[in-house]
């Protein structure tokens, strides 16, 4: 279901430009406080192996805010595999040009998040960097025990759509806050919810920065559900493409 919608978001990369790209993914198997690296050093996909940055890893092993996932973790998560074939074919032409930087994200606390994004923040300022970020939106429907509905917003899945945009709206805003906000007030199920918390701190720290005077522009592209919900014995997981541009 998301493929046709992350299509969206990666038609924006100008490949020849990217030189590393970190992938932020939330832990779905494991307890995490922080967020942890990978031992891998490379990542099979069906079309080449996609080489993992040690440089970088050593860097953010150095600031001391990072647990490790051993092989049986990775291998479990789905959230940062599931680009990896996006990635190879959009970088096709440039395969022996570019490292990926995996990055699992745990259950963060906005102080955590916050922390988090000064550590990212100075790889986001550079042009040659590339941050793709993994998250599906509304997970709606009594198996993922989440059933809100607002009935004044008209059936069950345009009231998912109403939510889900508001999400949308926030995190265009570029305001981590009002994020963090948004979910105490919904709970919507955003699996992603702390990666995207990480990418808003990184740009709010360098919106602060004095130094720092390019300006950001978060737009949403698309969005989609993998169905309409029309009762509450329905579900759907809900998908959006966003784009972080610099200019």
């Amino acid at each position: 279901y998301c493929g046709a919608c992350s299509a969206f978001a990666y038609r924006q990369i100008s490949p020849a430009v990217v030189q590393r790209i970190f992938i932020l993914g939330p832990s779905h198997h494991v307890r995490l406080a922080g967020c942890a690296l990978s031992t891998a050093v490379k990542y099979r996909t069906p079309l080449y192996d996609l080489r993992v940055d040690t440089q970088v890893y050593a860097e953010l092993e150095a600031a001391g805010q990072f647990d490790k996932m051993n092989l049986d973790v990775d291998e479990d998560e789905h959230s940062i595999e599931m680009h990896l074939p996006f990635i190879a074919k959009i970088m096709e032409d440039y395969k022996d040009q570019f490292t990926i930087v995996p990055v699992l994200v745990g259950s963060l606390s906005p102080e955590r998040e916050a922390a988090y994004g000064r550590i990212f923040a100075r790889y986001l300022a550079e042009p040659q960097n590339l941050f793709v970020i993994s998250s599906d939106f509304c997970h709606w429907g009594q198996r993922f025990r989440y059933t809100y509905y607002d009935r004044n917003w008209g059936d069950i899945y345009q009231s998912i759509t109403r939510l889900d945009r508001m999400a949308m709206d926030i995190i265009e805003t570029l305001n981590p806050a009002a994020f963090t906000d948004y979910l105490k007030r919904y709970a919507n199920t955003i699996c992603g919810r702390h990666p995207i918390g990480v990418l808003l701190q990184a740009a709010s720290c360098l919106q602060r920065a004095d130094m720092y005077s390019q300006r950001m522009t978060l737009k949403f592209l698309k969005y989609a559900q993998s169905s309409q919900c029309e009762n509450m014995n329905d579900s759907s997981v809900s998908y959006a493409a966003g784009v972080l541009t610099f200019e």
